[in-house]
């Protein structure tokens, strides 16, 4: 077991960033050595179950079936956020961990994590009127210890009409803004990741859990696939945590023992992208449909507003769900109803797309409960093998979740609990004492706001790093996609310091460049391919298939289905 003191000197060490680790010393290392937890999951939970697990002096081993954030974790809403709309269903505790988590989260990640005011305005005949809105927000502020970024403010009618001119304005009786924070999802968890990574843990992304390895009827390790080269390997390990969310009831499938196989409920979860400029919002919006009645979300997301999310209940697989043309009319049909000038059109869609949210089964009231309302408070089972299982939770509060899990890990395993050091440590790349003195200087030596921006907070700290590469070959300045900040050397990076196997690895996940295009990437594939294939020894036809892959998991995962799956 690796010292705590030593995993931490190792995470902390912020100037000097070493690639990764070959993936041929990765497989040899799962093969050989004996671990003391195996985390199935490459999620956020997963891991920021595994950096906490590191962290604390555990031998860790993390796989992941895809990619990093490969499912619900780059699929989501992209907010850190307390939950306003939980307080209806009086889900006071996760209210306030969740602004807990929002404040720390904004301190170790200020790079991936950034403060977004709200507006909410107030209609009448409203389902929420303004005093029970001003009630609300005086308690959001109240959960929050009254430490978030600014407190709300009541709105009348004049002044949410100059906050957010492009609102209908019939009927409008005042509102509200109150601040959240916004992220990158898939970054976020790609940082925990490489914090688990950095500090010891043997991490691995497109490889499997084929089946469980019981001895004496505990969970003992795990048969696993790499699917870059087929090889099978047994991993072993004194315990085993189930953190694949959509995906949690299929590994208890695998457990010997059998045990409820059902603990996970699934709610879709659909967004579409915009021209933010069609819409005309200047900040974000939490809006009720008029619809259904339900809160949903307008998002400044650069040049591109994002507008969702529908919650239904669904029997998708987690890796074939998609938005249909239905999820996507109601966002339309509900967006164009607040901005009347919009006149928003299927043809405006940008990006569409669904997650599932994974919600613990023990959160509904009764089997025909709505989504909507079940608890997002998080669940640990223990299977009668030992294997550790976790659902429920969101996006915000997936530190704790980790924490809980690994607590759970300790007890396990007989050793003494430790506080995690994640509330205090900063993610990779949050070393940034003032994050306009780190923009400014970024715009000083790349000459381009939007690419400053963009590689600031896409990689924090490391930004320079990043950039020096187009120093040593200035070819990788060019964009990968005409029109946004993307920059080849980013391709380059993300080969050799952030476990890119794929263009969609790069092109969905690291960047964002598949919900930003029309083409949903398949321009900027080409020219990514050109710049990673012989970093990753790529010949023409292997070349080839890439591309082919990319353009099947872009339809995948944009495509619009005609009918409600």
């Amino acid at each position: 077991m690796r010292s705590e003191s030593a995993a931490l000197r190792q995470q902390s060490t912020e100037g000097v960033i070493p690639p990764t680790k070959p993936r041929s010393e990765r497989l040899k290392s799962l093969a050989t050595e004996e671990f003391d937890v195996l985390v199935i999951g490459g999620g956020v939970t997963g891991a920021g179950t595994a950096r906490d697990a590191v962290l604390r002096g555990l031998k860790v081993a993390l796989v992941e079936r895809e990619d990093f954030a490969s499912g619900t974790s780059s699929r989501s809403s992209r907010l850190i956020h307390g939950g306003l709309r939980y307080l209806e269903h009086g889900h006071l505790g996760l209210v306030f961990e969740s602004s807990i988590e929002r404040q720390r989260l904004l301190k170790l990640a200020p790079h991936l994590v950034r403060p977004l005011a709200f507006v909410w305005p107030v209609y009448a005949g409203a389902r929420v009127p303004r005093w029970k809105l001003n009630a609300g927000l005086m308690l959001y502020d109240a959960l929050s210890l009254f430490r978030n970024v600014k407190g709300y403010k009541r709105l009348n009618r004049e002044q949410l009409h100059a906050a957010e001119p492009a609102l209908r304005t019939d009927e409008l009786k005042g509102g509200a803004r109150y601040y959240d924070a916004a992220t990158d999802d898939a970054r976020l968890t790609l940082a925990n990741a490489l914090g688990a990574s950095e500090s010891g843990a043997v991490v691995l992304n497109h490889a499997s859990v084929q089946r469980l390895t019981v001895v004496d009827g505990h969970a003992r390790g795990a048969v696993v696939v790499d699917h870059l080269t087929g090889q099978e390997l047994t991993v072993r390990a004194r315990a085993i945590v189930n953190a694949t969310g959509p995906w949690s009831d299929e590994i208890r499938k695998l457990d010997a023992s059998g045990g409820n196989v059902h603990a996970v409920r699934g709610s879709k979860g659909v967004h579409i992208s915009v021209p933010r400029e069609r819409l005309g919002n200047h900040d974000a919006l939490t809006l009720l449909s008029p619809k259904d009645g339900r809160v949903m979300f307008v998002l400044p997301a650069d040049v591109f507003t994002i507008i969702g999310t529908t919650e239904t209940s669904t029997r998708a697989h987690p890796a074939e769900v998609r938005a249909s043309e239905t999820d996507v009319a109601y966002l339309l049909e509900s967006a164009n109803a607040f901005f009347p000038e919009a006149h928003l059109t299927r043809a405006d869609v940008v990006s569409a797309w669904a997650g599932i949210r994974p919600l613990s089964a023990t959160g509904y009231h009764g089997t025909q409960a709505d989504p909507g309302s079940a608890s997002r408070e998080h669940h640990i089972d223990v299977s009668p093998t030992g294997v550790l299982a976790i659902s429920g939770g969101k996006l915000t509060t997936y530190r704790v979740m980790a924490r809980d899990v690994v607590d759970a890990v300790e007890r396990q395993l007989g050793q003494p609990r430790r506080k995690s050091p994640t509330e205090t440590l900063p993610l990779p790349g949050g070393d940034i004492p003032r994050m306009d003195a780190e923009l400014a200087a970024a715009r000083e030596t790349i000459g381009d706001a939007a690419t400053a921006t963009h590689l600031v907070r896409a990689y924090g700290s490391r930004w320079r790093r990043v950039w020096d590469l187009t120093r040593e070959d200035a070819s990788l300045a060019r964009p990968l996609a005409e029109g946004l900040p993307y920059r080849a050397a980013e391709a380059v990076w993300g080969v050799t310091h952030e476990f890119v196997h794929s263009l969609s690895d790069l092109l969905i996940r690291r960047l964002k460049v598949g919900f930003e295009t029309r083409d949903l990437g398949r321009g900027a594939a080409q020219v990514a391919a050109e710049v990673i294939a012989p970093r990753l020894g790529w010949d023409a036809a292997e070349t080839q298939r890439q591309l082919d892959t990319y353009a099947s998991d872009a339809l995948r995962i944009f495509g619009v289905d005609s009918a409600e799956s």
